[in-house]
């Protein structure tokens, strides 16, 4: 049964609605400023700003002030909130952490259209001829960085730490992530996107998502006790090769339909409406196949890609990115509980030992696959590895399904989220210290 309507006859529709409103502008107002605070300290530091809204989030989060909270992080609001909220529109303190819990799914909203236009902006400013140049090398890349983390993870939790077979297969899977979010917003920032590196990493990492939702598919299934059957995995595997090659063919035919839709439109905004009528309508293909919308996104910049109106699209698009695509990063950052890092505390000490390990394979397998490819041309391979590192939000599903699904350990669950913790945070400040500012500025090849 919902709470809010219990909760609407025992207070009243107008302090409900003082409540929410209190709520839903605050946790805005707490985002942006700790984000934009922090990410002035990071330019100024020269490191990427996606850092300094990861840090925010840590510092607003779950592991720091508890401003903002995700609805299943172990943790409660503070109380100089709940004692604010509730004073202003008159309502319980229990009151307004209901609301704020029932309330929360709004927030995430937002993150997710912030990173929808993130990817929208990725595929908008990719290549589409160097994206698909490079495909062979990308395809090498994401199976090795598939591959590699999930046979030495699986095998050495299983062997070595003598981790059960489901929980040790379902740790592996988590680290076959790419946070494809992270790793555009770091190469977009450093302006390597357009660069053959760039590209590389971009496409191998869209791959990366297709292989880890057929991956997760099957760890799920495996998990929740079902019967292992091929048919839906070769379903799932035909849906992504149907979705990518009809992305790739519409690139080609339907961004002069676009232009010629934008060009009889004379109402204000109508490249940014026009825009985001083909990002919501590849999103909601992608999921309605069985893929992500993440995935979507990325498809419909490259669909417009060949627009005439690219520079208006990017124009249009770029502060909405700003804006939620920083909501999306912070959340990231308030969910992450870094009190599994005290080794002080008993209770991590086996986590630490095992988290050690998975990081250790979760970078070493991602920075390998940088150097499974051929190329003619010169190209850093250390960046190509670096940038499939950060494992991000995708890494944080894994885990919250294997929570739910209560086949983790406390200890193992900790060692996933150090895991992820760790490459998310060192990604971006490793690129930076290879990249380098001299090479930012340097001219980009043709």
């Amino acid at each position: 049964m919902d709470p809010l309507p219990t909760v609407l006859m025992e207070i009243g529709s107008h302090q409900l609605e003082v409540v929410e409103t209190l709520i839903g502008v605050g946790r805005f107002l707490v985002i942006f400023v700790a984000a934009r605070t922090i990410a002035e300290l990071m330019v100024r530091l020269q490191l990427p700003t996606i850092l300094g809204e990861l840090v925010a989030g840590v510092l607003i989060g779950a592991s720091g002030l508890h401003l903002v909270l995700p609805p299943d992080a172990q943790a409660h609001l503070s109380e100089a909130v709940l004692g604010l909220v509730g004073s202003l529109a008159d309502v319980p303190a229990d009151t307004v952490e209901e609301v704020y819990r029932e309330t929360f799914p709004s927030l995430q909203a937002v993150s997710q259209l912030g990173l929808f236009a993130l990817l929208f902006l990725t595929g908008l400013e990719s290549e589409l001829d160097e994206l698909v140049a490079v495909g062979v090398q990308a395809t090498t890349v994401a199976v090795t960085g598939v591959v590699l983390p999930f046979a030495l993870g699986t095998a050495g939790l299983y062997y070595l730490f003598h981790v059960p077979l489901i929980p040790a297969v379902f740790a592996g899977a988590a680290m076959t992530a790419t946070s494809i979010g992270i790793t555009a917003s770091v190469f977009g920032e450093l302006q390597w996107l357009k660069r053959k590196e760039g590209q590389i990493v971009i496409g191998a990492a869209v791959l990366d998502d297709i292989l880890g939702i057929v991956i997760l598919a099957v760890v799920v299934a495996l998990a929740g006790g079902g019967a292992f059957t091929v048919g839906p995995i070769l379903k799932l595997c035909a849906a992504a090769l149907v979705f990518v090659a009809a992305a790739l063919f519409l690139s080609r035919t339907a961004a002069p339909v676009f232009d010629w839709v934008v060009d009889r439109l004379k109402a204000p905004g109508d490249v940014a409406v026009a825009s985001f009528v083909v990002l919501t309508l590849c999103c909601f293909a992608a999921q309605a196949i069985g893929l992500e919308a993440a995935l979507g996104a990325f498809a419909a910049g490259l669909i417009l890609s060949g627009s005439k109106h690219t520079h208006d699209i990017d124009t249009a698009v770029k502060p909405l990115v700003a804006l939620f695509a920083t909501v999306f990063f912070v959340l990231i950052g308030t969910g992450m509980d870094l009190s599994v890092l005290n080794p002080f505390d008993p209770a991590n000490r086996e986590g630490l030992i095992v988290a050690m390990f998975l990081l250790t394979v979760a970078i070493v397998g991602k920075v390998a696959a940088g150097w499974t490819y051929t190329s003619k041309d010169p190209t850093n391979r250390l960046v190509v590895g670096l940038g499939m590192m950060p494992r991000g939000e995708v890494g944080l599903i894994f885990l919250g399904l294997g929570t739910q699904a209560g086949i983790l350990t406390p200890a193992l669950e900790a060692a996933i989220l150090l895991m992820v913790i760790g490459t998310t945070f060192l990604a971006p400040i490793l690129l930076r210290l290879v990249i380098g500012s001299k090479s930012v500025a340097a001219p980009q090849p043709s």
